[in-house]
């Protein structure tokens, strides 16, 4: 497992069980992003798509005790995300690995834990072998464009709406 968190934090593989704590943090990922919004929708997604295919990590802060030995109702908050699958690149048709959540907490922002969890991302991916490594952000994700750009991550395309 990549790690490169800064001292004071570890990352935990989650399990593919864990929908209620991989909601939370979708939901508080697109609150941020989307005040006032509601995400009900979200579930659904977390329903289809989270399975043992589809690995999920959790950044958390160190405790005196290893996490795995605390009840799961006892286990710290997790301050970063990191869920990942597959997709298929519509312009080649190549299946490829596919970053569904990156999400770490304000408080927790520019001290390396999104570098590391891209790390951990590119690792899984080329453990799979797939060709390449994508994902979503949305336009107005200034701090999350920067990081990705930097990882060496470009536009591939856009999505495009409008309200009717």
């Amino acid at each position: 497992m990549i790690d490169g968190l800064p001292w004071g934090y570890r990352l935990q593989r989650g399990s593919a069980i864990e929908h209620s704590r991989l909601l939370k943090v979708m939901e508080q990922t697109y609150t941020e992003l989307y005040p006032g919004g509601t995400f009900s929708h979200l579930a659904a997604t977390v329903e289809q798509y989270c399975s043992p295919e589809t690995p999920i990590w959790w950044v958390e802060q160190t405790e005196e005790v290893e996490p795995s030995m605390l009840p799961r109702r006892s286990r710290p908050k997790p301050i970063g995300c990191l869920w990942l699958g597959h997709a298929i690149d519509n312009a080649t048709g190549a299946r490829h690995a596919h970053i569904f959540l990156l999400y770490v907490a304000p408080p927790h922002r520019r001290q390396g834990i999104g570098a590391a969890l891209m790390r951990q991302a590119e690792a899984w991916a080329k453990a799979k072998g797939a060709p390449q490594i994508g994902l979503q952000v949305f336009e107005t994700n200034q701090p999350a464009l920067n990081l990705y750009r930097s990882l060496g991550y470009h536009t591939q395309s856009f999505w495009m709406t409008k309200p009717l």
